[in-house]
């Protein structure tokens, strides 16, 4: 395995030299066009010139190998080497993914379907309808927009329906896992909105319900939201809406984090219990491309997002995600409740061995979490990112998280991934064996033992099976069917 800690920035790109230019045609060396950018992190410039310095010094061909070689590096990565256990990340159904390199993403998408801007998008219209509908299907609600570029693209959507430059919003802090997004240097602060943190209960890593009533009643936000990149106790939703009520504010739940368990009736879908609009990430619990996607059964907020979206700020989007979207929607209307249940299984049952090994599991009034994610307080060990930095070593692939007590005291552990690559609540034992050697061996000694463990695991679980009646995609000029073709599929662990 290839070490990629800072550490290492000078080891130079690795590129196949069996492919060179011939000399007439090969650029003269170049010189970095890449300025120094001051306000950057040093040790991320560092790498970031050391990179620029060396593309520099080779030809397009090498560049190019050096890109593919890359890409297969990190499928090795993640595929091969290392146990995934980020909650912020996960594998897609491979026909899912072979979409995305099926030559719809350049096709343009202006306007409606029925009423596209170009010429030639017939087939394009149906795949946004058909991806739209599946997404109201999955989550319960008359309204879906799935032209956003991302969640954090998703919240900014909803933060300019719903709120006016100068308005006041209450959002989760990061003490438990407020995403940056709602915040002043994210998507809220950009808009102008003055942010105040909501109160937190610590026992239950959510909002306090009646301290929140009294900051209502003082500060009249137009806009209360809800949900976190680390959720360990059912959030308080209804509650929440009768104060929003109250003070004439809109309830947005970010379920960034929370979607696929949500997508497989794992966690209560906040739509039932009252919260105005939904916005999601696509590519974490959820298990597809990387997008966004909110959610809303009020038709009036529907139609403000309709007007952000087009003609305002996503006019063509990338169809191909579109498309990639759709084929996830289908694998969770077949398999959703499984995968869901089993990734909450997994993560109870894996907090519970670590727990036993004497490793510091953050519990709230409800155990370690009624999700799929949970936290280790590492403020004894130099807190989450360091730790995070130190399990790369052993192949353990995690993040750090905020806690109430201490905004980067947090580790943040999830089976999105595991689970969906067949992992099951028997698995647990061994697997945190690893991550409790990991914190006291040689990590070396720990990372081959680590891929020795994800070498049982080899399908992907949970995606619709092939059958007779659903068709190929034609080769094209990617050959992308030979992959599809190529890989294994599993319904279920």
């Amino acid at each position: 395995m290839r070490d990629r800690n800072l550490g290492d920035v000078n080891e130079p790109i690795t590129t196949r030299p069996d492919v060179q230019l011939p000399d007439a045609a090969r650029p003269a060396r170049r010189s970095p066009r890449l300025a120094a950018r001051p306000w950057v992190p040093a040790a991320a410039e560092t790498l970031i010139a050391d990179i620029a310095t060396q593309a520099a010094a080779i030809d397009f061909n090498a560049i190019d190998n050096a890109i593919h070689d890359l890409a297969e590096e990190n499928r090795q990565i993640h595929e091969v080497e290392c146990v995934n256990l980020n909650p912020a990340t996960n594998v897609m159904n491979p026909r899912a993914e072979a979409l995305l390199a099926a030559g719809l993403g350049t096709r343009p998408s202006l306007g409606y379907p029925g009423d596209k801007y170009e010429m030639g998008l017939e087939a394009i219209e149906q795949i946004e309808v058909l991806a739209t509908e599946l997404v109201a299907e999955v989550f319960d609600a008359p309204y879906a927009e799935v032209r956003v570029t991302s969640g954090a693209m998703a919240n900014l959507y909803a933060f300019l329906a719903a709120a006016q430059p100068g308005d006041s919003i209450i959002v989760p802090p990061a003490g438990i896992g407020g995403h940056v997004t709602h915040n002043t240097a994210g998507a809220a602060g950009l808009c102008g909105l003055v942010i105040h943190e909501a109160p937190v209960d610590v026992l239950r890593y959510t909002i306090d319900v009646e301290k929140l009533r009294t900051l209502a009643r003082e500060v009249r936000p137009k806009m209360i939201t809800v949900g976190s990149s680390l959720n360990l106790c059912h959030h308080p939703v209804r509650e929440i809406r009768e104060i929003a009520d109250e003070v004439g504010a809109t309830v947005l739940f970010d379920a960034a984090h929370l979607s696929g368990v949500i997508a497989g009736g794992a966690w209560p879908n906040p739509m039932h219990e009252g919260a105005h609009m939904m916005t999601m990430s696509t590519y974490k619990s959820l298990g597809g491309p990387p997008s966004g996607v909110i959610v809303t059964n009020d038709a009036k907020l529907a139609e403000r997002l309709d007007a952000i979206a087009y003609p305002g700020l996503t006019a063509n989007f990338d169809v191909a995600k579109t498309a990639a979207l759709a084929i996830t929607m289908l694998d969770w209307l077949e398999h959703g409740p499984a995968y869901a249940s089993t990734m909450c299984a997994n993560a109870r049952a894996l907090a519970l061995e670590l727990t036993e090994r004497d490793l510091p599991v953050v519990r709230s009034a409800t155990g370690a979490t009624e999700s799929h994610a949970f936290a280790l307080d590492m403020s004894g060990h130099g807190g989450g990112h360091k730790v995070a930095q130190g399990l790369r070593r052993s192949n353990l692939l995690t993040s750090a998280i905020g806690l109430p007590f201490d905004d980067g005291a947090g580790l943040r552990v999830g089976t999105t991934e595991i689970t969906r690559w067949g992992a099951t609540p028997n698995d647990m034992a061994s697997l945190a064996g690893l991550v409790a050697r990991a914190f006291t061996d040689n990590p070396q000694s720990v990372a081959g033992d680590v891929t020795e463990w994800r070498a049982q695991f080899p399908n992907i679980h949970f995606i619709r099976s092939l059958t007779n009646g659903v068709r190929h995609l034609s080769s094209g000029v990617c050959g992308v069917q030979q992959a599809v073709d190529e890989a294994v599929f599993q319904s279920s662990p």
